[in-house]
C-alpha cells in the first residue's frame, strides 16, 4: 500500500474536522453553547452527529473484521447496536431530555436529591468513557501503522491532538457540525468502494488470493466457528441492548434538542442511519472471508476494510479507493473519541472545575489524554469485541440508574448507588478473570460475556436496596416524575441552570 495514500487521507481529514470546529467555534459564545448546543440542534442535524459519534471504529472496522472470523456470530454487533436505540426511542430519549440535565450525574442527582449518587455516577460515566476512547485509539494506531508504515503511537496521537484542538475551541456546538460531517463520510468512504468492489467481483475480473472464489456458503454455523452458545449470544444482546442505554456520548446528545418530541425524532432518524450504514461493514466482511483469507490468521482482522480495495481493484482506481477508505477509518475514530470528550469535560468540568468555559476546556484535554496513555501501554483486542466489553460495563452500571430514575418512583440514592457499584464490581472483576483464563475453561463463558447475569444482578441489588432505604425516597420525586414524563410545551424549555463564562 502507497504511504502517500494514507498521509493525504488522513491529512484531509483532519483539516476538514479542524475548519468546521473552527466554524463551530464562530457561533459558540456561552457555556450552554459549550455543554449543550443552546438546546437548539434540529433532528436531522442531531441524527447526523450522533451516527457520527455512535458509528466508532467498531463498527467502520471491527464489524467486518468479525464477519471474517466469526460468520453469522458477527452479525449480532449490528443488530444489537441498531436495536439498541430502539430502547432509547422507547424508554430514555424524551424523558431524558425533559430532565434538564447538562449530563448523567445531573440527572443522578436531580431525581435522587443526593450528591453521593452524583459522585458515583460521575465516576462511572467516566470511566466508562474513558473503556470506550482506548478501542478507538488503539484503531487508529492499527490504521496508521498499515496505511503510513509509521509507529502506530503516531495514530492515537494524532486522534488525540484533533480532537483536543476542535473540543477545546468549540464545545458541543462545533462537535455538533463535526460529527454530523463526519457520519455522511463514513457512509461515502463504505458504500462507494462497496460498489465498486461488488461490480468487480460480479464482473469475474477480481484475483482471490485464496485462488478461486469459495463454493462454498461463505458463512459456517456459528458454532463451526467461534463455537458459541446460547448463553453467550443472549449476553451480548443484553449487553448491546441496554449498554446502548448508559453510553454518556450518546445520552448527551439529547440533551441538544429543542424538546422531548425533537428527541424522539431524532431518534427514528438514527434507526434509519444505522441500518443504512451497517449493511456495508457486512458486505466488507463477506468480501473478506471470499478474498482475503489469510487476514485472519494475520492477527488484524479488523484490516479487512482497508485492504480489500488495494487487493480486487489495484492500479490508481484501487489507490484512490483505499483513501477513501482510510479516510473514513479516520473520521470514525475522530467522531467517536470526539463525542466521548465532549461528554467527559462536561461532568469532569461540573463536578471538578467549576463548571466554567475554562474548567470545560482543561478537563476536555484530561478527558482525551488519559486514555491515550493507556493506549500506549496495552495491546489492542478486536475493535467491535472490546468495545462489547464496555457495553456489558454500562449495562451493569449506568443502566439500571436510567431506567428505574425515569421509570419507577420507588428508586432511592442508596438503592441507586448500590446497584451500581455491585453491578460495576461484578462485571469489571467477570471480565479480568475471564481474560485469564484458558479458552476451554468451564467458566470462561461465564466471565467473558457476563452481561446476562451482572445486568439483572445491578437491577435486583437496585430494586432490593431502594425498598428497603424507602425512607430516602427523594421529597421531589413526584414533581420530578411529572416534568419527566409530561410533554412541555414548544419553546418553553429553559436551562435548569446558568453557569458565567
Amino acid at each position: 500500500m502507497n504511504p502517500a495514500i494514507g498521509y493525504a487521507a488522513l491529512t484531509v481529514v483532519s483539516l476538514a474536522t479542524m475548519v468546521i470546529g473552527v466554524y463551530g467555534l464562530r457561533i459558540s459564545r456561552t457555556t450552554s453553547d459549550f455543554y449543550v448546543a443552546s438546546r437548539t440542534v434540529k433532528p436531522w442535524w442531531n441524527a447526523s452527529a450522533i451516527g457520527g459519534e455512535y458509528l466508532s471504529g467498531a463498527s467502520f472496522l471491527g464489524i467486518a473484521g468479525l464477519v471474517v472470523i466469526s460468520g453469522l456470530d458477527a452479525l449480532w454487533f449490528p443488530i444489537g447496536y441498531t436495536a439498541g436505540y430502539l430502547m432509547l426511542l422507547f424508554f430514555v430519549a424524551a424523558p431524558l431530555r425533559r430532565s434538564g440535565a447538562y449530563t448523567i450525574p445531573d440527572f443522578a442527582e436531580a431525581r435522587l436529591d443526593s450528591t453521593m449518587a452524583r459522585h458515583v455516577t460521575s465516576i462511572l460515566v467516566v470511566l466508562v468513557g474513558w473503556f470506550y476512547i482506548v478501542p478507538q485509539l488503539h484503531g487508529a494506531a492499527l490504521t496508521i501503522q498499515i496505511t503510513t508504515g509509521l509507529p502506530s503511537w503516531v495514530g492515537a496521537a494524532a486522534v488525540v491532538l484533533v480532537v483536543c484542538l476542535t473540543v477545546v475551541t468549540g464545545g458541543m456546538r462545533s462537535i455538533t457540525f463535526v460529527q454530523a460531517f463526519q457520519y455522511w463520510l463514513k457512509l461515502t468512504a463504505l458504500a462507494v468502494p462497496a460498489v465498486f468492489l461488488l461490480l468487480v467481483v460480479a464482473g469475474g475480473t477480481a484475483d482471490p488470493l485464496a485462488g478461486s472464489v469459495p463454493d462454498a456458503d461463505l458463512f459456517p454455523a456459528a458454532a463451526e466457528v467461534t463455537g458459541s452458545s446460547m448463553y453467550a449470544t443472549l449476553s451480548l444482546m443484553m449487553a448491546l441492548l441496554f449498554g446502548t442505554l448508559g453510553l454518556p456520548h450518546v445520552l448527551v446528545r439529547f440533551y441538544t434538542n429543542p424538546d422531548g418530541a425533537a428527541a424522539r425524532r431524532t431518534t427514528l432518524i438514527v434507526l434509519g442511519l444505522l441500518s443504512v450504514f451497517y449493511l456495508f461493514p457486512t458486505i466488507y466482511g463477506v468480501l473478506g472471508r471470499a478474498f482475503l483469507p489469510g487476514v485472519a490468521a494475520s492477527g488484524h482482522p479488523d484490516a479487512t476494510v482497508l485492504l480489500l480495495p488495494g487487493a480486487l481493484v489495484g492500479g490508481l482506481a484501487g489507490d484512490m479507493l483505499t483513501a477513501l477508505v482510510v479516510a473514513g477509518a479516520f473520521a470514525a475514530f475522530l467522531s467517536t473519541t470526539s463525542g466521548l470528550v465532549v461528554s467527559l469535560a462536561g461532568v469532569i468540568s461540573q463536578d471538578v472545575l467549576g463548571g466554567s468555559v475554562r474548567g470545560f476546556r482543561i478537563a476536555a484535554v484530561l478527558a482525551a489524554v488519559v486514555p491515550f496513555g493507556f493506549a500506549l501501554v496495552t495491546d489492542s483486542l478486536a475493535l467491535a469485541g472490546s468495545v462489547g466489553l464496555v457495553f456489558a460495563f454500562t449495562a451493569s452500571t449506568i443502566c439500571p440508574l436510567l431506567l428505574l430514575g425515569i421509570w419507577w418512583r420507588g428508586l432511592t440514592d442508596a438503592g441507586a448507588v448500590a446497584g451500581m457499584v455491585t453491578g460495576g464490581a461484578l462485571c469489571g472483576s467477570a471480565i479480568l478473570l475471564g481474560s485469564q483464563l484458558q479458552p476451554a475453561g468451564p467458566w470462561r463463558e461465564l466471565l467473558v460475556q457476563p452481561a446476562a447475569w451482572t445486568v439483572p444482578a445491578a437491577f435486583l441489588v437496585t430494586v432490593v436496596v431502594s425498598k428497603a432505604t424507602a425512607h430516602r425516597r427523594s421529597h421531589s420525586v413526584a414533581r420530578f416524575m411529572t416534568k419527566l414524563h409530561v410533554p412541555e410545551r414548544p419553546l418553553a424549555v429553559e436551562d435548569p441552570r446558568h453557569h458565567g463564562a
